[in-house]
């Protein structure tokens, strides 16, 4: 007979890791590559509101209109590295408490911490969820992150250049 589950059904890793694939916000990292990067390029054009006068005020653009695309493409790349950052967070934190045996939780409040043993099966399950759902997820924004800062290096040294 299998071993009931004691944790609260919003603590256990599966629920947790099909919140996170079914949030608006999280979910974003799991789409299909159009879908993945469209929000991130909405992102970088939404920042040049905020940058795009910030640069104008050091740089005329009329006058030095590569130092005022430059300063404010650099700057708009701010806000979409920091999504991805949080994004990455939210993935790594359910890729993590699905790659634990055991499951911390809380029945009731703060003071009463228990731990529970995974079965085997549930175990297994839950690394091949790691393995092939949530481990492309990561990798994928790494790789965003690595080409935003990429971009970042070559702004810089393309600003030593001017």
């Amino acid at each position: 007979m299998p071993q009931r589950c004691p944790v609260p059904a919003d603590q256990q890793p599966i629920n947790e890791y099909q919140d996170v694939r079914d949030s608006w916000f999280y979910s974003w990292g799991g789409r299909e590559l159009a879908g993945y990067l469209k929000p991130i390029g909405l992102l970088w054009l939404f920042s040049w509101v905020i940058t795009g006068p910030m640069a104008a005020a050091s740089f005329v653009p009329a006058k030095q209109p590569l130092h005022f695309a430059l300063s404010a493409a650099m700057g708009a790349l701010v806000l979409p590295l920091l999504v991805l950052v949080q994004l990455y967070v939210g993935w790594a934190h359910v890729g993590g408490r699905l790659r634990q045996t055991t499951v911390p939780y809380e029945e009731s409040g703060w003071y009463d911490g228990q731990l529970w043993v995974k079965p085997e099966e549930i175990s297994t399950r839950d690394r091949l969820i790691v393995d092939y759902q949530v481990k492309p997820v990561l990798q994928r924004i790494r790789q965003t992150i690595g080409v935003i800062a990429a971009l970042l290096s070559l702004g810089l040294m393309t600003w030593q250049l001017i």
